[in-house]
C-alpha cells in the first residue's frame, strides 16, 4: 500500500513538473512565489532613484510623546503593519516600526506608485513635455494611433476611464495583472492592448492605465521614469535614501503601476509635497493647479459624471466632511494627506482589510482615526 502511495506521489510530482515546464514565464514565477510580497524588489531587477540631496526630517518637540490607543494598536498589529508614521507641521510627530523593520528599511509601495507617476505627469506638463491632460496618447505611442485606442487621452488614463480591456485579478496566476507583475516584457503587453469600452464612459480601476502613462512619460522626456523621478522629484524633495523601481527585466521597463521601493520617511515626503501644493523649500516642484486637480474627485470627460473616490491616480476618502487624498497599495501601503491638521500619515505593512466601505478598505478608517487621535 505504501509503495502504491509513493508511486502515485512521484507520478503527481512528475505531472506537475511537466505542467510547470509548459507554463508561460510569468505564470511559473507566480507559482514559485505564490503571492506578491513587500520585499519583492529582491527577486526583480531594479533601477535606482538616487537621493543626492538628503534632508533629514526634524523631530517635533512632541515626537513620540503620545501613545496610540490600545484598540488601534491591536488593529495595526493584526494587519501586519511594518511602519506607522505621522508628520505634523513638517516635523516627525510619531513613528513606530514593527516586525523587525526600521526607518532605513525599504519596501514595495505596490499601487501607491501610481500616485507618484501622476506627480511626474504634472511635472512633465509644466515643462512642456506634455501639452495637457487632454493630449492623445497616440501622440506618444505608435500602438495607439489606430482604432478606438486613438481616442484615449492622458486624462482617461489618470482617471481610470480608458476603456482598455484588462483583467485586474490579483490572485489568478494567468491574469494580465500577474503577467505585468511577474512577466518580462511590459512594452509588448501595452502594444497588444485592445479596447473593450468607450473611453470616458466609466471608472474602472486597471493597473495597465498607469503603465501606459509611464510609456508616455518615457516618450515625452526621452529618459526612463526612474531617471526622470531622480532629477525632477526625488532630489528636489530631499529624500534621505535611494529608492528602487523594479523592472520587468535587466535594463527594461519600470513596473510603474507598482513597485516603487522606499522607506516610510521618504514616502512621507510625497505626502508632504502634496500638502505643500507641490512646493518644497520654496521651489514649485509640481504645479499647484495640477496637485489640486489630482487630489480632488475627477469628472469623466464625456458625461461629466463625478468620480467621488478618485482623482488623478490619487484616492479620495470622504471622512467626516473632509476630503482626504491618499495613495494606496494592495497590501496596505498608504500615504494620507490631512490638510486640516497640516499632517501626513504613512502606514506600511503586509496586509489590509478585505472589506470595503465606499470603495475604501476598512482599515483605512482605522489609520485615519488613529492619526486624528494622536494629533488632537
Amino acid at each position: 500500500m505504501l509503495k502504491k502511495i509513493g508511486g502515485y506521489s512521484i507520478l503527481v510530482v512528475i505531472l506537475l513538473g511537466i505542467i510547470y515546464f509548459f507554463l508561460p514565464n510569468y505564470a511559473q514565477k507566480a507559482f514559485l512565489h505564490l503571492t506578491a510580497n513587500i520585499d519583492d524588489y529582491e527577486i526583480f531587477e531594479n533601477r535606482t532613484i538616487a537621493a543626492s540631496n538628503p534632508e533629514a526630517w526634524e523631530k517635533s518637540p512632541q515626537y513620540n510623546q503620545y501613545e496610540m490607543g490600545q484598540t488601534y494598536q491591536e488593529e495595526l498589529e493584526s494587519y501586519e503593519t511594518t511602519a506607522f508614521l505621522v508628520v505634523k507641521d513638517t516635523a516627525l510627530f510619531y513613528e513606530k516600526y514593527y516586525l523587525g523593520y526600521d526607518e532605513t528599511e525599504i519596501s514595495n509601495s505596490f499601487s501607491a506608485a501610481k500616485s507618484i507617476v501622476s506627480l511626474l505627469i504634472g511635472i512633465a506638463i509644466e515643462e512642456g513635455k506634455i501639452e495637457s491632460v487632454f493630449q492623445p496618447v497616440s501622440d506618444f505611442l505608435e500602438s495607439f494611433q489606430e482604432g478606438e485606442k486613438s481616442k484615449i487621452m492622458i486624462k482617461n488614463l489618470l482617471t481610470m476611464s480608458s476603456g482598455i480591456d484588462w483583467n485586474e485579478a490579483y490572485m489568478s496566476p494567468f491574469s494580465k495583472t500577474t503577467d505585468a507583475y511577474y512577466g518580462n516584457d511590459l512594452k509588448s503587453l501595452v502594444a497588444e492592448l485592445e479596447v473593450s469600452g468607450e473611453p470616458s464612459q466609466e471608472f474602472a480601476y486597471k493597473s495597465i492605465n498607469t503603465q501606459i502613462l509611464a510609456e508616455v512619460l518615457e516618450s515625452a522626456t526621452g529618459q526612463s521614469i526612474s531617471d526622470y523621478a531622480t532629477n525632477r522629484l526625488w532630489r528636489k524633495i530631499g529624500a534621505e535614501q535611494d529608492a528602487l523601481w523594479s523592472l520587468d527585466r535587466a535594463g527594461g521597463m519600470e513596473k510603474a503601476f507598482c513597485c516603487f521601493n522606499s522607506t516610510a520617511r521618504d514616502f512621507a515626503r510625497i505626502g508632504q509635497l502634496v500638502l505643500n501644493k507641490g512646493k518644497w523649500n520654496g521651489e514649485q516642484v509640481v504645479p499647484a493647479e495640477y496637485i489640486e486637480m489630482a487630489t480632488m474627485p475627477a469628472r469623466l470627460i464625456r458625461s461629466g459624471e463625478l468620480i467621488p473616490h478618485y482623482g488623478y491616480q490619487w484616492w479620495i476618502l470622504n471622512y467626516k466632511g473632509k476630503q482626504i487624498p491618499y495613495a494606496r497599495g494592495i497590501l496596505g501601503q498608504y500615504i494620507f494627506v490631512l490638510k486640516d491638521k497640516n499632517a501626513v500619515v504613512v502606514r506600511l505593512g503586509k496586509s489590509r482589510s478585505k472589506l470595503y466601505t465606499d470603495e475604501h478598505p476598512n482599515d483605512v478608517f482605522t489609520y485615519v482615526e488613529a492619526a486624528y487621535e494622536l494629533l488632537k
